[in-house]
C-alpha cells in the first residue's frame, strides 16, 4: 500500500506541473495527463505522433467526475456498466470540463469508471479526469506488458509510475458509443 500511495504523489507532481506520466491502467499500459491541460494533452498526441483528429479517452473513478465531464448522460449507460464483465468505455456526447482537444469532431468523448487501486487513487487526488491512451507510437501493436513499451515512449514521459511492471495486461477495453438519444453502437469488443 505504501508504494501505491508514493507512487500517486509521485505521478500526481508530474500532473500537476503539466507534465505526462507512463502507468498501469485497468486494461493495458497507458500515457497519461491532467484531461483538462490541453498543452499536456498536446504534448501526448505529439509523443505518440497521433493526429488530433484522433481521441483519446479520459479515466475517471466514480459518478462526480463523470457528472462533471457529461451533463446528460443517458440512462442506458449505467445498465450497460452494471452489466459489463470487463472494463467498459463508453464514448458520450457532449462532454465538458475537459481540453478542447481531448474532444471528437463529432463532439463526443470515450470515458471509462476505474477502480484499479492506482488509477482510483491518483484521480481522487487530482478530482479532475485522466487521460489514457495506449503507451505506443501510433499505428504500432499496444504492448501487453512494460517490457514491450518502445524506449521512444518511455524517455518521451516525465514519470514512469514504477507498479505493476511485470505484470502481462489484459485485452483493451470494450468501446461503446452511446449517443444522447440512446443510440448504441459497439465500437470495439
Amino acid at each position: 500500500m505504501e508504494d501505491i500511495n508514493k507512487e500517486v504523489h509521485e505521478a500526481f507532481e508530474v500532473i500537476k506541473n503539466g507534465g505526462i506520466i507512463l502507468y498501469p491502467t485497468d486494461t493495458v499500459w497507458g500515457l497519461g495527463c491532467d484531461a483538462t491541460n490541453e498543452e499536456a494533452v498536446k504534448k501526448i498526441y505529439d509523443l505518440k505522433k497521433r493526429a488530433e483528429s484522433k481521441s483519446m479517452i479520459v479515466l475517471v473513478n466514480g459518478d462526480r467526475l463523470l457528472y462533471n465531464v457529461f451533463k446528460n448522460i443517458p440512462s442506458v449507460a449505467f445498465d450497460i456498466l452494471d452489466c459489463a464483465e470487463k472494463p467498459t468505455t463508453l464514448v458520450l456526447d457532449q462532454p465538458t470540463n475537459v481540453a478542447k482537444n481531448l474532444i471528437a469532431e463529432d463532439n463526443s468523448l470515450g470515458i471509462r469508471i476505474v477502480n484499479a487501486p492506482f488509477v482510483y487513487k491518483l484521480v481522487e487526488r487530482m478530482k479532475r479526469p485522466l487521460v489514457s491512451t495506449s503507451a505506443n507510437i501510433s499505428g504500432e501493436p499496444t504492448p501487453s506488458q512494460f517490457s514491450e513499451i518502445s524506449q521512444e515512449i518511455i524517455n518521451g514521459v516525465d514519470y514512469v509510475v514504477k507498479l505493476d511492471q511485470t505484470k502481462i495486461c489484459k485485452k483493451s477495453s470494450t468501446v461503446i458509443k452511446l449517443t444522447n438519444d440512446a443510440q448504441v453502437k459497439i465500437l470495439r469488443k
